[in-house]
C-alpha cells in the first residue's frame, strides 16, 4: 500500500474523530461559544475535503489491484464526510434558530416561551441525531477495517501465487537442462555406435579377405 495514501488516511481519521467530538460538544453549547465551535468545525470540514481529494488522486495513481481496495475505503470516507457536513448544517440551522429566538425574546413577544421550548426540542432532536450519526460512523469504520483486511488477504494470496509461479518457472528451467544433457548423451552414444559398426565391418572384411587368401593358397 502507498505510504502517501496511509499518511493522508491517518490525518483524515484524526480530523474525522475530532470533528465528531466537536459536533457533539457544539450541540450542547449556546450563543457565542456555539458560533466559535461551529466555525472550528467548518474549518475542519474544509481540511477533511482537501484530504479526501488528495486520497482520491493518490488511489487512482496506483496499480489496479491496489486501487480497487483503496477506492472502496475512500467511498467509506466520503460517506463519513457527508455525515459530518449534514451535522454541520444542522448545527448552523440551530444557530440561526437560536438567534431568532433571542430576537423574539428581546422584542418581548408573547410567544417567546413557546419558541424557547420548541428550540430546546429541536436541540434535543439534533443531539439524538448526532449520536445516531456517530454510531453510523463507527459502523462505517468497522466496514472499512474489514475491507482493508480483505485487501491485505488478497495481496497475500497474490504474493503466494507469484512464489508458486516462480518455483514452477525454475523447475521448468531444470527440466530443460536435463533434456539438453540427455540429448547430448544420446548423440554421443549414436556416434559411438556408428563408429563401432564401421570398425566391425572393416574387421569382417579383413577376415573375409584373409580366409579367401588362405583357401586360395591351399587349393593351389
Amino acid at each position: 500500500m502507498s505510504e502517501v495514501f496511509e499518511g493522508y488516511e491517518r490525518q483524515y481519521c484524526e480530523i474525522s474523530a475530532n470533528l465528531s467530538k466537536k459536533c457533539t460538544a457544539a450541540a450542547s453549547l449556546q450563543g457565542e461559544q456555539k458560533k466559535q465551535k461551529v466555525s472550528e468545525i467548518k474549518r475542519g470540514v474544509e481540511e477533511a475535503e482537501s484530504l479526501i481529494r488528495k486520497l482520491d488522486i493518490e488511489a487512482r495513481s496506483l496499480p489496479p489491484n491496489v486501487k480497487a481496495v483503496l477506492l472502496a475505503k475512500l467511498r467509506e470516507y466520503k460517506s463519513d464526510l457527508n455525515n459530518l457536513k449534514t451535522e454541520l448544517k444542522r448545527l448552523v440551522s440551530g444557530n440561526l434558530n437560536a438567534a431568532a429566538r433571542d430576537e423574539l425574546l428581546e422584542s418581548g413577544m408573547a410567544d417567546a416561551m413557546t419558541a424557547s421550548a420548541d428550540q430546546r426540542s429541536r436541540l434535543m432532536s439534533a443531539t439524538e441525531r448526532l449520536y445516531k450519526s456517530s454510531d453510523r460512523v463507527k459502523e462505517s469504520r468497522k466496514t472499512m477495517l474489514e475491507t482493508e483486511e480483505l485487501g491485505v488477504s488478497i495481496l497475500e494470496d497474490l504474493s503466494s501465487q507469484r512464489q508458486v509461479l516462480l518455483h514452477a518457472h525454475n523447475t521448468l528451467h531444470g527440466v530443460d537442462d536435463n533434456i539438453g544433457k540427455s540429448k547430448r548423451i544420446l548423440t554421443a552414444m549414436s556416434r559411438r555406435m556408428s563408429r563401432n559398426k564401421w570398425i566391425i565391418g572393416i574387421i569382417v572384411a579383413v577376415l573375409v579377405v584373409v580366409i579367401i587368401l588362405i583357401l586360395y593358397f591351399k587349393l593351389k
